[in-house]
């Protein structure tokens, strides 16, 4: 039996304003091409790189917050190879010297250890159009300022792989340091897998380039341990290579034979200073640091006592996780604590059922949502006291979402408010029992079931105004009489 062990490196693109060595836009939604270039991101002989301090902030804002030690003395090398969208024939990156370094992510109860985080310049972009003998370059990525994470060998298995991913993708978007977003390549994920008999001893490292998604992540890893495994069984000897993933076919294609480091004759950077990072200046970016996602999740489940996938769906959603507790801070504060809870607990319910199922794409920070925290709160109270029924609330909250109107006005612009006249109940429950004679008489040889029929029909004709539990109590009571 073969067991797979698995490193990932990941790069990402960060959010800053210019590029990471000029100040050309970094723009990543820039459709027109050859716009955002200059003479130093073109690599034009005779210029000058200026090191972007914004984009070496936003690394060790990452590494502190993935648990890393900052390095107080870094600098930049020059890694030499040639690719077609690389205008200087090298690229300016980090080689023994990293920003940061020996940190960890914890997955479940599971450290996923991180080597190191350096900072490098992004390539260009080729385009290969369809049926056609060339390709063509898009240089506006050239030069962005790309954040590389390597992994410890910890993983062992696709999904863990895919896992850590998604966790740090989640990480990232917290810290607001790059969109992260796989399809406009802002993260791009690399896998390095080998198989042996014994954990303690590696196999043949093989390396699977450029996934563009959590799904190629994993099913490019299961195919590789398929692959792998099927050729060490007949004996087959691996080679350490570089492939690619065909999503289509779903599988892995030889791409090259695997550099290694000697192979980019890295040296310093001749054209930029070391860096000397203060402790002081690393403690200002230190004590900026927000609420992260693990962070979060057990401050929720301690403060709301909320069940695990409910937790887990506002802090994979920040805006909607952010909104919740906007709506919990307008409810009444000096409620005690068990009803406090049971009124979370149906913020909740209501936010995850019923307003996402409204959302369809559209955020909650989009400026085309309309119902404040404030309404939302109102209309979560007048469900606890029973005030309307969860029918009604529905209706309401639809109306909310449509003109931004408070609960209140809605309920006497559209007369919903709930029937409190018992007699009014009472001449409908009458009715529903005379039209309803077979399942009265259930109900009267013992099947419960023939009452919440019965219920179900009071309601149905009371248009949703009446409370059902004054329903229930006033229809067994006529019942038994």
């Amino acid at each position: 039996m073969y067991k797979p062990t698995i490193g990932l490196e990941i790069h990402i693109e960060l959010k800053t304003k210019t590029k990471m060595f000029c100040d050309c836009s970094n723009d990543p939604d820039e459709k027109k091409p050859n716009v955002n270039i200059c003479p130093i991101c073109m690599g034009h002989p005779g210029t000058m790189p200026v090191i972007n301090r914004g984009a070496v902030n936003e690394v060790i804002k990452t590494g502190l917050a993935l648990n890393c030690q900052i390095s107080p003395l870094s600098k930049f090398d020059r890694k030499n190879y040639f690719y077609p969208d690389l205008p200087k024939g090298y690229q300016i990156s980090q080689y023994d010297k990293p920003f940061c370094t020996n940190g960890h992510l914890k997955i479940g109860d599971k450290k996923i250890g991180i080597t190191r985080i350096h900072l490098e310049e992004d390539t260009g972009r080729l385009i290969h159009p369809k049926d056609s003998n060339y390709s063509l370059v898009d240089f506006n990525r050239a030069g962005i300022p790309l954040m590389e994470l390597v992994t410890e060998p910890d993983m062992h298995s696709a999904q863990e792989a895919r896992t850590f991913a998604e966790e740090l993708q989640l990480v990232l978007r917290y810290l607001n340091v790059s969109g992260v977003d796989m399809e406009k390549g802002q993260m791009r994920i690399e896998v390095n897998i080998s198989l042996s008999e014994n954990l303690n001893k590696l196999g043949t490292k093989v390396e699977i380039k450029n996934l563009n998604s959590f799904r190629a992540v994993e099913k490019s890893i299961e195919y590789e341990i398929d692959r792998q495994s099927k050729a060490l069984k007949s004996g087959k000897k691996l080679i350490q290579e570089t492939r690619g993933w065909d999503s289509v076919k779903g599988i892995t294609k030889s791409q090259r034979e695997k550099e290694s480091a000697h192979d980019y004759r890295y040296f310093p950077e001749p054209d930029l200073p070391p860096i000397q990072l203060d402790s002081k200046d690393i403690n200002i970016i230190k004590n900026g640091l927000t609420e992260l996602p693990q962070q979060k999740r057990e401050r929720f489940a301690k403060e709301y006592e909320l069940p695990e996938k409910e937790i887990e769906i506002f802090v994979v959603n920040k805006d909607l996780g952010e909104y919740f507790e906007k709506i919990i801070s307008e409810l009444e504060p000096r409620l005690e604590h068990k009803k406090l809870v049971e009124m979370i607990k149906l913020s909740s319910n209501y936010l995850i059922s019923d307003l996402t199922g409204l959302l369809k794409g559209l955020s909650v920070e989009d400026k085309k949502f309309q119902i404040t925290a404030e309404n939302f709160a109102e209309l979560i109270t007048l469900i606890n006291k029973g005030s309307i029924s969860s029918k009604i609330a529905k209706i309401i909250l639809a109306e909310m979402f449509k003109t931004g109107a408070d609960p209140s006005n809605i309920i006497k612009e559209k007369s919903l408010s709930q029937i409190t006249n018992k007699k009014e109940i009472e001449a409908i429950i009458q009715e529903v029992i005379t039209h309803n004679g077979k399942a009265v008489e259930d109900f009267k040889n013992g099947k419960e079931n023939s009452l919440q029929f019965l219920i179900g029909q009071v309601m149905a004709r009371a248009k949703g105004r009446a409370n059902p539990d004054s329903v229930k109590s006033l229809l067994k009571k006529t019942l038994a009489e």
